[in-house]
């Protein structure tokens, strides 16, 4: 019987895989070890079978390694497989449930990453952590010299200028050794430093070589951080039919509780990736405190909002319409265009 559809749970060693024929019935069942999967499925499946996997650790690898195979591929959220395990969770009920939750006609899936937009992901996800190790530094310093009675500055930068003030001073209370140990978290420091402006870099230099981040730096708010950061999560945008869904996949747009024809609006979902919907309301701020000065339609729509609520509803709702615009800018291969863009 031939093999239409195969569910596979990944896995760091073992692989469970599940096929069934066109009439959905389980013809195929096996669990092979990780240097063997490819194999055994190139001799059981032919080409041009559908392959689902969850889009985990290591999934879009595989995606990319499968389809270059020629099979086509399906990436599913996690999320969108659990309501189909039938019983106990396990390897081969998962493999089950990846393979009936592709079949459906209205399933979500996601887009496979190629090694581009995974090289920059690597680049902020490095930054981002290194950004968090030096904020646990600075703490870490701060506490420490807190108690022999000295305060550190509240922003890193004083707090790099008041080190050097602490180490040379005699009758701060410091002691030998103690400023030993302070001489050597500061060295700490000093690399975290060196390493997020080097990351910055090179950050600023995929930013200047891609066409699509150059235009997206037209946006008010949006700096190769942010070009480069939604690049590397929505790639060409064509998984979105529209600005609305992207918004959305971003977790930038309300969370809906409707029951007996009421609807009701909370705030927003925060679904999909927090690091970018950050980037993009930081975005939002400083384009909004620009605002006040300027009198072009965006910045008179903003501040309608910011005049009126919360300021951090008018962050939200900029960084909603950001990403609106961005979707355009990116499908469509057009320029910003401000006329458009508080219509």
């Amino acid at each position: 019987m031939r093999i239409v559809r195969v569910g596979v749970d990944l896995a760091k060693d073992v692989f469970q895989l599940h096929g069934v024929d066109r009439d959905d019935k389980t013809v195929w069942q096996r669990k092979l070890n990780r240097n063997e999967w490819i194999k055994v499925l190139l001799e059981k499946v032919e080409p041009g079978c559908v392959i689902g996997m969850e889009a985990c650790g290591g999934a879009h690898h595989w995606a990319r390694l499968l389809q270059s195979k020629g099979f086509v591929v399906r990436l599913i959220a996690p999320q969108f497989v659990k309501p189909y395990v039938k019983s106990n969770k396990n390897d081969m009920n998962d493999a089950e449930a990846i393979c009936e939750a592709m079949s459906r006609p209205h399933m979500r899936f996601v887009n496979i990453k190629n090694t581009e937009q995974q090289d920059i992901q690597a680049t902020h996800r490095i930054r981002a952590e290194l950004m968090d190790q030096r904020k646990a530094k600075s703490n870490q310093i701060r506490g420490l010299v807190s108690e022999y009675g000295l305060v550190a500055p509240r922003e890193i930068c004083h707090l790099r200028s008041a080190i050097p003030y602490w180490l040379e001073e005699l009758d701060n209370g410091l002691s030998d050794r103690f400023r030993r140990l302070l001489h050597g978290v500061w060295h700490d420091l000093l690399i975290l430093d060196q390493r997020i402006k080097a990351l910055d870099q090179e950050i600023e230099v995929l930013a200047a070589n891609d066409p699509v981040a150059k235009r997206l730096q037209q946006l008010r708010g949006v700096g190769p951080m942010i070009a480069t950061a939604l690049l590397a999560t929505v790639g060409d945008a064509s998984q979105f039919n529209n600005g609305r869904q992207m918004a959305a996949s971003l977790g930038l747009t309300p969370k809906q509780m409707s029951s007996g024809g009421k609807s009701k609006l909370l705030g927003i979902s925060k679904r999909g990736d927090s690091y970018v919907r950050c980037l993009l309301v930081h975005g939002a701020r400083s384009m909004i405190q620009m605002a006040k000065h300027k009198e072009d339609h965006l910045s008179q729509w903003v501040m309608r909002i910011a005049n009126n609520r919360h300021p951090n509803i008018a962050a939200v709702a900029m960084a909603n319409k950001t990403v609106r615009i961005a979707w355009a800018m990116i499908r469509k291969g057009l320029d910003y265009q401000p006329e458009l863009a508080s219509a």
